[in-house]
C-alpha cells in the first residue's frame, strides 16, 4: 500500500519535474541576458530606473482596488467549500472541503509553474501561449507596471480564477472521487484544458479573442468547462452514487451551505470587478458597471428560484434560495461589463428559470450530478455568454441582438459556447481516461458506504458521541 501511495505522489509530481529539467537552459539563459542587460547599461552610461520613478508610473486607486479583488477570488474558495461541503452527508464533508481547497496548493504552484505562460505568453497560432524564459515567471520583472497596476498583481489575479476553475468541478465528483486520482486530474486538466481555452479567450492573440467572442469573467473559460467537464466525468466514468436515486440522500449542514453562498456572492465582486482590468481607459468605470450588474444578476436570480420553488414545491427552501443566487452570479459573469443594470435585470430571471429546469434534468435523464454543477456553472455560463451576445451595448463593436437588431455578437459568443463545450469534452475525456486506467477515479464500494473522510484522509469532521 505505502509502494502504491509513493507511486501515485510520484506520478502527481512528474510533470513538475519535467517541466522543471527542460527549464533549466532557459534559467541560464535568463541569467546570461541579465549580466548582458546589466553590461550593455554600464556601457551605455544609463542605469535601471529607480524606484520613485516605477512609483511614478503606480496607479494607487487601481492597485488597490485590484489587490481588494484578488483576495475577494481567493476568498471564493472557502467560501465553495463551505458552499459544497454542508450538501453532502456528513461522512463525507471533510473530503468535500479539502477537495475545494487543495486547488489552493496543487493549482497554486501549477499556475506559477507553467499555467500563467500558457494562458497569456506569446500565442502560438491562438492556441496556446508561451514565452520564453516564462517558466515559473522568471520572464516577468517584479517591478513591472502595466496600466498602472504592478504586473505581478494581475498574474495572481489570473491565477485565482485558475484554482477556483478545477474546484467548481469537484460538486459533481463528491461521495465518490479517489481523492489523489482528483489531485492527478486537476493538475493535468489544468495544463490541457484550463490553460489553453483562457489563451484563446483571454490572450493576446487568442483564437476566440480575435474572433471577438466577449467573456467579461469567464462565462466560457470558467463556468462553461467545469459544467461540462463535470458532466463528463459523471456520466462516463464515476456514474451513480450507490443507493441513488432511490434512497434518500440529505445535506449535513445547510447552514453551513448558506455561509458558503453568501461567501460566494461576496467575492464575486472582485470576480466580475477585478475583471475591469483587462480594460485600460475606462477602467473604474467598468469595475463599477461589473459590480452593479453583478449584485442586480443575483438577486434576480435569488428571488426567481425563491418563487418558482415555493410553487413548484410548496415552499421556499434555503437551499433553494442559494442555489438561486449561484445562478445569477454565473449568468452575468460573462456580460458583468458589457450590459446596463436592466439587462442584468432580464439575465438574473433567465438564469433563475432556466438553471431551475437545468436541475431537474438530472432527474428526467438519470444522471448524478451531486451538487448540480452542470445544472448552475454549466447551464448558467451558456445563458450568461449567450445572453451578452443579446444584450451588449458597453466594450463591443457590435452591438447586441436586443439592442439594435445586430446578430454578429450573439453569432460570435454562439461559437465561443460550442468551441467551449467541444473543446472540453475532448480534453476531460482524454484526462479522464488517462487518470482512471492508471489510477482509478472512483474509490471501492466498501470505501464509499464507509465514508470519504475517513477512508481517504482518516479523519472525520464531527466527533461523534
Amino acid at each position: 500500500m505505502k509502494t502504491v501511495k509513493i507511486f501515485m505522489s510520484g506520478f502527481l509530481l512528474l510533470p513538475l519535474f519535467l517541466l522543471m529539467f527542460t527549464a533549466f537552459p532557459m534559467v541560464a539563459s535568463a541569467d546570461n541576458s541579465a549580466k548582458k542587460m546589466e553590461v550593455s547599461l554600464m556601457v551605455s552610461g544609463q542605469t535601471q530606473a529607480k524606484p520613485s520613478d516605477i512609483a511614478s508610473k503606480i496607479d494607487s486607486g487601481r492597485t488597490a482596488w485590484m489587490l481588494v479583488s484578488t483576495a475577494l477570488v481567493l476568498l471564493m474558495v472557502p467560501g465553495l467549500a463551505l458552499f459544497y461541503g454542508g450538501m453532502v452527508r456528513t461522512k463525507n464533508m471533510l473530503n468535500t472541503l479539502a477537495l475545494s481547497l487543495v486547488s489552493m496548493a496543487v493549482i497554486g504552484v501549477e499556475w506559477v509553474v507553467v499555467g500563467y505562460n500558457m494562458a497569456f505568453g506569446t500565442s502560438i497560432n491562438g492556441i496556446i501561449g508561451w514565452s520564453e524564459n516564462g517558466f515559473a515567471l522568471m520572464n516577468i520583472p517584479w517591478d513591472r507596471v502595466e496600466n498602472g497596476v504592478p504586473y505581478l498583481v494581475f498574474v495572481m489575479f489570473q491565477g485565482k480564477f485558475a484554482i477556483i476553475t478545477p474546484a467548481l468541478i469537484t460538486g459533481a465528483l463528491v461521495e465518490r472521487v479517489r481523492f489523489s486520482s482528483y489531485l492527478v486530474f486537476s493538475l493535468l486538466w489544468a495544463i490541457l484544458v484550463y490553460n489553453p481555452l483562457a489563451h484563446m479567450v483571454w490572450g493576446a492573440g487568442g483564437f476566440l479573442l480575435e474572433k471577438g467572442v466577449l467573456d467579461f469573467a469567464g462565462g466560457t473559460v470558467v463556468h462553461i468547462s467545469a459544467g461540462i467537464s463535470a458532466l463528463v466525468l459523471i456520466v462516463v466514468f464515476l456514474k451513480k452514487r450507490i443507493g441513488y436515486p432511490e434512497d434518500t440522500i440529505k445535506p449535513g449542514s445547510l447552514f453551513q451551505t448558506l455561509l458558503g453562498a453568501g461567501l460566494l456572492w461576496v467575492g464575486w465582486f472582485g470576480f466580475n470587478g477585478g475583471s475591469a482590468i483587462a480594460t485600460s481607459d475606462d477602467f473604474m468605470l467598468r469595475a463599477g458597471l461589473a459590480f452593479t450588474t453583478t449584485q442586480i444578476a443575483a438577486a434576480t436570480a435569488a428571488l426567481v428560484w425563491m418563487l418558482i420553488e415555493w410553487k413548484w414545491h410548496g415552499k421556499p427552501t434555503a437551499l433553494g434560495l442559494a442555489t438561486g443566487m449561484v445562478a445569477g452570479l454565473v449568468a452575468i459573469t460573462p456580460a458583468a461589463g458589457h450590459v446596463s443594470p436592466a439587462a442584468a435585470l432580464i439575465i438574473g430571471t433567465m438564469a433563475g428559470v432556466i438553471c431551475f429546469l437545468g436541475v431537474l434534468m438530472k432527474g428526467k435523464f438519470n444522471y448524478d450530478d451531486t451538487l448540480d454543477v452542470f445544472g448552475v456553472h454549466g447551464i448558467g455560463g451558456i445563458v450568461g455568454a449567450l445572453a451578452t451576445g443579446l444584450f451588449v451595448s458597453i466594450g463591443s463593436s457590435n452591438l447586441g441582438l436586443f439592442v439594435n437588431g445586430n446578430f454578429m455578437q450573439f453569432g460570435l459568443q454562439l461559437l465561443g459556447v460550442a468551441f467551449s463545450i467541444v473543446y472540453a469534452v475532448i480534453g476531460t475525456l482524454i484526462v479522464g481516461l488517462i487518470v482512471d486506467k492508471t489510477m482509478g477515479l472512483r474509490v471501492s464500494k466498501q470505501e464509499e458506504i464507509i465514508g470519504l473522510d475517513i477512508t481517504q484522509h482518516g479523519e472525520t469532521s464531527f466527533k461523534l458521541r
